[in-house]
């Protein structure tokens, strides 16, 4: 498989990840969306990799992930449609218990996909609310302070990305500037 380049949509099967979609590629790795395993990069060197279909790779290419993140892009732009977002795995079927500090009262348990649906519809809320910023009458200098407050809150709510499944559906906070 070194040998061959394979086109962004190539079928591929890995040993550990199962059936996967070649959505993007450089020298010498293959980003793979895999069903149960979300996005890996997989080197081209890795002989252990079978091919399932190969479709020819472009010259002038534009991967599934960037159609894939535009169509989104619109979708949340213009109407209330979300993705499924999914809890981790280890997760599934757990729950929170809320124990309070004063033994004479009773703990509260939770089961853990109601908390994390909760979760999930406060960053589709602010989400929502980033986008409406954008589109309002607002200054640039009061959007630009809404959105890093709206930020702010995201870099508060990174306790619980340990919850979700896929990397590229948790809250990300402001970067450090190291």
């Amino acid at each position: 498989m070194a040998k061959t380049t394979l086109g962004i949509g190539s079928r591929i099967n890995h040993p550990e990840f199962g059936d996967g979609v070649i959505i993007n590629y450089t020298s010498d790795i293959y980003r793979v969306s895999f069903m149960a395993y979300g996005i890996k990069e997989i080197s081209k060197e890795f002989s252990g990799i079978g091919i399932i279909e190969e479709i020819d790779p472009d010259e002038d290419r534009i991967s599934l992930e960037d159609v894939e993140r535009l169509l989104v892009k619109t979708l949340r732009k213009w109407s209330d449609i979300t993705e499924p977002v999914l809890l981790g795995q280890r997760w599934t079927g757990g729950k929170m218990i809320l124990q309070p500090g004063d033994k004479t009262l009773a703990s509260k348990e939770v089961p853990i996909e109601t908390f994390f649906h909760k979760i999930v519809m406060v960053r589709d809320r602010l989400r929502t609310l980033e986008q409406r910023v954008n589109a309002s009458k607002l200054s640039d200098e009061d959007k630009v302070n809404i959105q890093q407050y709206i930020t702010r809150i995201y870099g508060s709510l990174t306790t619980f990305n340990v919850l979700f499944r896929f990397q590229e559906d948790q809250f990300i906070g402001e970067k450090s500037k190291d």
